[in-house]
């Protein structure tokens, strides 16, 4: 399996451990569980949140409702004009469009705020990381699915999450009563391992959500990719204080972590566990 789930179980216990599951071939071959989690207990994704929408965007793009490469001011008059008017769906997922920081937490903003705001960047100059931008996706999304009458929510149930068999315990809601899309799932760890799971299986059709951007190399569509050093083909999703959903096709790894602790570093804590394959690489 060429893992080291001792060395990369210490470092996860030493920062404010939840859960810890390790899959290797559709079995689990680890789970740990602390601060009274198991293995069913609901926790939230944080930005782990965004790995759904390059997901759910690709399978709309399959269905005709949208294209990746549009821009945003096809949808909203707008933003047809200006610098906005280059802003593509794609760039967004990308975090590549321009937008300033913000829109996280208990900051996201409501889709029609969110098509306020104004860029700070030239598009596809730099990345910012942020949430404002899976709100303006969201809301182009929204407008996209209106004819079906379905919500980027529902539309992400209907084509990804059931067919995963993956069981979204709760979202948070704005005050409008919409769902935000940057952050807001709360799952289980057994699901989170689900849908990492299906991502893995299906990764070949889902292979531009693994794409990085010349902005940022190691950043595609909701997904962080392989840091220097470790296998190629890794990719994860990542939230606040450690939440983790990392997946490595060539070791068929399917890895899940959830903790509290801000000082938790994905490089240190992914050298660890991958240690073995790295050296047999070598």
């Amino acid at each position: 399996m060429g893992v080291d789930i001792a060395d990369a179980a210490a470092y996860a216990r030493k920062h404010a451990l939840h859960a810890l599951v390790v899959q290797h071939a559709g079995r689990v071959v680890e789970s740990l569980f602390d601060n009274g989690y198991d293995i069913d207990t609901p926790h939230a994704l944080y930005s782990g949140t965004k790995s759904f929408w390059g997901v759910a965007a690709l399978r709309a793009q399959s269905d005709g409702i949208l294209d990746l490469d549009e821009t945003v001011g096809a949808t909203f008059p707008a933003w047809s004009r200006g610098e906005r008017a280059a802003v593509t769906l794609r760039m967004l997922l990308q975090l590549t469009a321009g937008i300033g920081f913000g829109g996280l937490g208990a900051s996201v903003p409501t889709y029609d705020r969110a098509l306020e705001v104004m860029l700070k960047n030239v598009p596809v100059s730099t990345f910012t990381y942020g949430g404002i931008p899976l709100q303006i996706f969201g809301a182009a999304f929204a407008s996209k699915l209106a004819p079906r009458k379905q919500t980027p929510h529902e539309y992400l149930h209907d084509r990804v999450l059931n067919k995963a068999r993956v069981r979204v315990a709760r979202w948070r809601e704005l005050k409008d009563g919409t769902q935000p899309l940057p952050t807001g799932a709360f799952v289980s760890a057994n699901e989170w391992l689900k849908y990492g799971r299906y991502v893995l299986q299906h990764r070949d059709e889902l292979a531009a959500c693994f794409v990085g951007s010349s902005a940022n190399p190691r950043y595609g569509l909701g997904w962080w990719l392989a840091p220097a050093g470790l296998p190629s083909d890794l990719f994860y999703a990542s939230g606040s204080g450690g939440q983790a959903l990392y997946v490595v096709p060539s070791l068929d790894l399917v890895v899940v972590h959830f903790g509290a602790s801000a000082s938790f570093k994905h490089d240190a804590f992914l050298k660890r566990l991958l240690r073995q394959s790295l050296i047999a690489r070598r």
